[in-house]
């Protein structure tokens, strides 16, 4: 039959998840402490729960000696062989303690090391178990606000919603139930410390993997993500099954998918566009829903440049750039936006600041003055690095381009001159 104690240790081991080593060696620590506090010398002390008993045994250890110095902790033969007739000099006899006798102050400094190894214990268990949920979405409860943090119930531990990983515009009350995404775990004096996110890209491919079986399944994969939370996010989404629709699946029938998740993000709205290796194409549908013109790619430099009609202009850009700039996270490339009216002043503007020099197409002459060089004599005068900041320009082809215009600038001023000197010549005729 068990004992009192075995029952509270098996009580211990299910309810918080300790085991049953750790259990042990906090009572026999505890044990341990109280002998030292009743045995007011050094005593050699050791602890063991026996099982058979259920109970903790305290042993005092003392030396077997043929003359005794120190009587606290020694014996002489003729004590140790009444407890084992075995006994020779040099032995280590234990000698039971009557835990009885333990005082109150004893049992108090018993009682803190339990405690101490219990919560320890404990904080240990949470956190190996929440850190293999860092990743993961989880349910967790309100239970009070720290100034503008919010900390949630995570059942047997509580984590924190800091201002920063929070949606703008999100109102909760104390006992809302909501989902987090566990976005960090770390040990700390306290016990763990689990900061949750609501704004962690994460939190939103794993919302579509939880809204859409295809994600989940491995069929369809989310290949890229750009997000301003709780105003616009864009995923880029990709079918590894010819038959099925990636941005089909995820918008679900009639949008039901992608609207639950936008109401889990407080009306968040998410551009979901078919993910492809043709960049100019892929670009396209990232800046969509705006009409594009034309387009111009420069793969090294990973820049393109966007034609738009003149109505399309501030679709394409977005309130306050949020389109573009969404779409340039998204693809990992620069993008510049034109209207048509701009491009053909630019042309124009381009065409004429740059007329009569060999040394440059009106391709260059273009990009040149989209950039802000808009002479030859500022192309001369540009000072190298920023040469090799436009797009299609590298140090040797800069640098050639730079000397062409340093050469041509200088034939246009000899001529000039030479201009001026026949004329000269001709009036004092």
């Amino acid at each position: 039959m068990f004992s009192e104690l075995t029952k509270i240790i098996g009580q211990l081991e299910r309810d918080k998840s300790i085991d049953k080593v750790i259990i042990l060696n906090a009572l026999e620590a505890a044990m341990i402490s109280a002998a030292k506090k009743t045995i007011k010398y050094n005593a050699d002390i050791e602890a063991k729960f026996n099982e058979e008993l259920g109970e903790v045994e305290v042993f005092e250890f003392k030396e077997v000696v043929e003359t005794i110095t120190n009587p606290d902790t020694q014996l002489t033969m003729e004590q140790a062989k009444t407890m084992d007739p075995d006994a020779q000099a040099g032995d280590s006899i234990g000698i039971k303690i009557d835990t009885q006798k333990f005082g109150r102050i004893s049992a108090q400094a018993a009682k803190q090391v339990i405690l101490q190894r219990m919560n320890d214990a404990e904080k240990e268990v949470v956190y190996k178990e929440f850190k293999t949920k860092k990743g993961e979405v989880v349910y967790g409860v309100i239970r009070r606000f720290e100034g503008r943090t919010i900390v949630m119930d995570l059942g047997k531990t509580e984590g924190v919603l800091p201002p920063t990983e929070q949606l703008p515009k999100e109102n909760f009350r104390i006992g809302d139930k909501i989902r987090v995404y566990v976005q960090e775990i770390r040990m700390t004096n306290k016990g763990p410390k689990i900061i949750l996110s609501r704004t962690n890209n994460e939190f939103l491919v794993k919302l579509f993997s939880t809204e859409v079986p295809e994600i989940a399944e491995g069929i369809v994969e989310i290949k890229a993500v750009s997000r301003e939370p709780g105003n616009k996010a864009k995923i880029a989404v990709f079918s590894k099954n010819k038959d099925v629709d990636a941005v089909g699946a995820c918008v679900g029938m009639r949008g039901a998918r992608v609207q639950n998740i936008v109401q889990e993000l407080s009306g968040e709205k998410i551009d979901i566009i078919p993910w492809t290796t043709d960049h100019a194409k892929y670009i396209i549908s990232a800046l969509a829903p705006a009409k594009i013109t034309e387009v111009s790619v420069d793969e090294d430099e990973r820049y393109i440049e966007v034609i738009v009609p003149d109505d399309q202009l501030s679709l394409a850009i977005g309130r306050k750039g949020i389109n573009v700039r969404l779409a340039a996270q998204l693809s990992g490339w620069k993008i510049d936006i034109k209207s048509e009216t701009n491009m053909k002043e630019i042309k124009e503007k381009a065409k004429e600041a740059f007329a009569g020099f060999s040394s440059i197409t009106i391709k260059t002459a273009e990009l040149l003055y989209g950039y802000g060089i808009k002479s030859m004599k500022e192309l001369a005068e540009s000072p190298m690095d920023a040469l090799i900041k436009i797009p299609g320009f590298d140090e040797n082809n800069a640098k050639q381009l730079k000397e062409s215009a340093i050469e041509e600038l200088k034939k246009r001023s000899d001529s000039e001159s030479s201009g001026k000197k026949s004329e000269s010549v001709d009036q004092s005729n």
